[in-house]
């Protein structure tokens, strides 16, 4: 029953929020596009339920010669963030094509953050744990827990909690956390 609730409420909240937000998405497209030259979307490979890939859908925020690594492989991630870019990131508004992601079921609003499709560690260290079974969200419980800050032994053990304790009120827990966590732009490597 929490499956297809959680479904349920994903698919719904995903569709209003897109309608809610398409001034938004509009605005946001045009700046982009005015910034640096390039696709206005992002799309990146990424572990998906049960060792399933899928394509990601993020705004653009970096150059279109950034290496295809994750950020904390860049080196100084900075050079390559354009100017909206850094907006996007701070304010977390590079995330909001995911709705797309969670409309099609991909994704889900609350789970683990998807890893790329090359964070082999990572990868291996959810599968040991099972969290690889788990849809990839929006937010997790990771992400409310420190974001960038922490390390990739600790985001498995937050997702491991996630995983053993999911419920409906847990997931609308993490969605609170999670708007207090974007408004105060906590757990956000402002260099990346």
């Amino acid at each position: 029953m929490y499956k297809l609730l959680k479904r349920i409420m994903d698919f719904t909240l995903s569709f209003f929020a897109l309608l809610l937000f398409s001034p938004l998405f509009l605005v946001l497209c045009l700046l982009i596009k005015m910034d640096s030259p390039g696709p206005i979307f992002f799309k990146q490979k990424r572990a998906g339920e049960n060792d399933s890939h899928f394509m990601i859908y993020k705004f653009r925020s970096m150059r279109i010669d950034t290496p295809n690594v994750s950020t904390d492989k860049l080196g100084d991630p900075s050079i390559y963030i354009t100017k909206v870019g850094h907006f996007l990131r701070k304010t977390s508004l590079d995330e909001l094509p995911q709705l797309l992601n969670i409309i099609k079921g991909d994704m889900s609003i609350v789970g683990p953050r998807p890893a790329l499709y090359n964070q082999y560690e990572l990868i291996k260290a959810r599968k040991k744990v099972n969290v690889h079974a788990l849809k990839p969200g929006l937010t997790g419980y990771a992400q409310v827990k420190g974001r960038d800050f922490i390390s990739d032994e600790e985001k498995v053990a937050y997702d491991k909690y996630y995983l053993e304790h999911m419920s409906f009120f847990f997931d609308i827990k993490i969605i609170w956390m999670t708007v207090i966590s974007v408004v105060k732009s906590e757990g956000v490597r402002m260099n990346e």
